[in-house]
């Protein structure tokens, strides 16, 4: 089974500590994966209006979030100012990509995209997805090649700005194949590798599932046969911190069942991009997770 390894960066904390701790793992497993950089400022602590939404308050007690993300990045946007991540951390980001792994872009501003990009113009979205190339291309000195949207949020805009402005594709949704997306009436060229496996924030205390095993519970989700394999998320402030056991028992289980283990590219490459259905986008609620998120529709779009 081909399984892409696609890792969100959501904070300076994440980027500083998270980040290296998975290279180090990376490297030792033999592995590549894509790495996914918020770019801007850290406003992590506005995410907290979130408490108002259905089932946040929940998550936030099953999770930890405190733990994972520590008090002072909760307060960055409110109390403390939002440091610039990119500016801060730019050469760390280079010895990614100097490590063979794929770099791409999760965001600009994570909380601003993440809790309004759903309700937003053209305008606005464009502002900020090249906002998000800019920094990157002042990090990498390159254009980036590969998007994925913080929390699987994103508006019909985003579709077409992603084939305008070049991407060759992009995971902002969850689903069960690679495909080309359709949301509200507009579509895209850009191919949508979406999440296939569902994340360790997702299971962690929910029927049973504790730290111990939630690996085995990725795992046995990933044994489902999928045409192009599947996609797993992972967030450098989770498993790249207090829960990077739980990922080094989920890479040595892929390991030994012989699965290929590789980036977002590795998969894309495989494909014939002219050859992939069309599949609506969805907004819809998944287990374990609070609020709205882009979904593919099971059945093709009528072309």
């Amino acid at each position: 089974m081909r399984i892409a390894l696609k890792v969100d960066i959501d904070t300076l904390r994440g980027t500083e500590e998270g980040v290296p701790n998975l290279l180090r793992l990376f490297d030792r497993h033999q592995i590549r994966a894509t790495f996914l950089f918020s770019l801007g400022p850290d406003h992590t602590g506005r995410a907290l209006r979130r408490v108002f939404r259905p089932g946040f308050l929940a998550k936030v007690r099953r999770t930890s979030v405190a733990s994972h993300y520590g008090f002072k990045t909760l307060l960055y946007g409110t109390l403390l100012p939002g440091p610039h991540i990119g500016r801060r951390t730019g050469a760390l980001m280079r010895e990614v990509r100097a490590a063979g792994h794929e770099v791409g872009i999760h965001c600009y501003d994570h909380f601003r995209w993440q809790d309004y990009v759903v309700g937003k113009d053209e305008p606005w979205t464009r502002r900020e997805l090249t906002r998000a190339i800019t920094a990157f291309g002042e990090v990498f000195g390159e254009k980036p090649e590969v998007l994925g949207a913080p929390g699987w949020q994103l508006n019909k805009a985003t579709l077409s700005l992603e084939e305008e402005l070049g991407f060759r594709y992009a995971s902002d949704t969850r689903g069960s194949e690679p495909f080309l997306p359709e949301l509200n009436g507009t579509t895209s060229k850009c191919p949508q590798l979406p999440t296939t496996l569902p994340t360790i924030d997702e299971l962690l205390g929910l029927a049973g599932v504790t730290e111990t095993n939630v690996h085995e519970e990725i795992f046995r989700a990933s044994r489902q046969s999928l045409p192009h394999g599947h996609a797993y998320t992972l967030h450098a402030e989770l498993e790249g911190m207090k829960l990077q056991p739980v990922l080094d028992r989920l890479l040595e289980a892929w390991s030994l069942a012989g699965d290929q283990l590789g980036p977002l590219a590795d998969t894309f490459n495989a494909l014939e991009p002219a050859k992939l259905p069309h599949r609506r986008i969805l907004m819809q609620e998944i287990p374990g997770r609070s609020g709205l998120i882009a979904v593919a529709a099971i059945e093709p779009a009528l072309r």
